[in-house]
């Protein structure tokens, strides 16, 4: 069967646009199959199932797996899914956005810490030394993600100390995108003794300056931890990546048997 061109897609998706407008379906309510409209349209499955993407990509449809589709229950005016889902698109078709959603961080990052800094109020404090004490709790944990939990946690503390808004639900969005993708990196990260305590240090040199209201040196920890983490998840990255490719080299499984032996 062939592919749906992307002109009758576009087509159908007004089609099935006006077809739920006109049934009056509201949020929550399930659509017919793809098989019935399908036959309802008098296209392919394979168009319909084209133009239902459409419309999930744009956030007017939601797939329940195994419960087939649904129109979106209304979001509220502000969240971070409405931030990230585009970009959510975006890591699906090409896990290399990765690196994009870092730099994003590292320029985001550096802006709650300064207005951090300036803003955070006794409670915030509070809050922040919980997060970092529980930080600090993991440098004797064996398990390399609760340590990278606690690393999150500490990195929102901030962005909620920063009491804006955009900045933490930005953050929180982006947090979402990268767990999956850059969990694996992160443990790593965590069971390498030198870079370990390089992120102690940076940990710390964030809490100290935020805790002392220097925003200017809040920021200048922020892009500093960023930067290393950046460079270091890349590292590891094509790390493994050259290690994937060597294995996939004629012999090169007698030869890690005879390394091994």
């Amino acid at each position: 069967m062939t592919e749906p061109t992307p002109r009758l897609a576009d087509t159908l998706r007004v089609r099935l646009s006006a077809w739920i407008e006109e049934h009056q379906l509201k949020p929550g309510m399930r659509l017919p199959s793809e098989r019935a409209l399908a036959a309802r349209f008098g296209v392919s499955r394979s168009s319909v199932r084209e133009a239902i993407q459409q419309l999930i990509s744009s956030g007017v449809l939601i797939s329940k797996r195994g419960g087939g589709t649904w129109l979106c229950e209304p979001q509220e005016p502000w969240s971070e899914q409405r931030i990230v889902e585009p970009i959510r698109q975006l890591l699906a078709a090409d896990p290399d956005y990765r690196w994009d959603i870092l730099e994003a961080r590292h320029a985001i990052e550096a802006s709650t810490a300064w207005h951090a800094a300036q803003r955070a109020t006794k409670a915030d404090k509070e809050r922040l030394r919980y997060a970092f004490d529980a930080l600090i709790q993991m440098n004797d944990c064996d398990d390399p993600e609760l340590a990278a939990q606690a690393d999150l946690r500490f990195h929102l503390a901030i962005a909620e100390a920063s009491h804006n808004l955009v900045l933490l639900q930005t953050m929180r969005g982006f947090f979402d995108l990268l767990q999956s993708s850059v969990l694996h990196s992160r443990q790593r990260m965590y069971t390498q003794p030198v870079i370990f305590n390089q992120l102690n240090a940076q940990h710390q040199a964030m809490f100290d300056a935020v805790m002392a209201g220097d925003a200017d040196a809040a920021r200048q920890a922020a892009m500093d931890h960023l930067g290393f983490v950046h460079t270091t998840m890349k590292t590891l990255h094509e790390d493994e990546a050259r290690q994937a490719r060597i294995t996939r080299l004629p012999g090169a499984t007698q030869v890690t048997r005879k390394e091994d032996n």
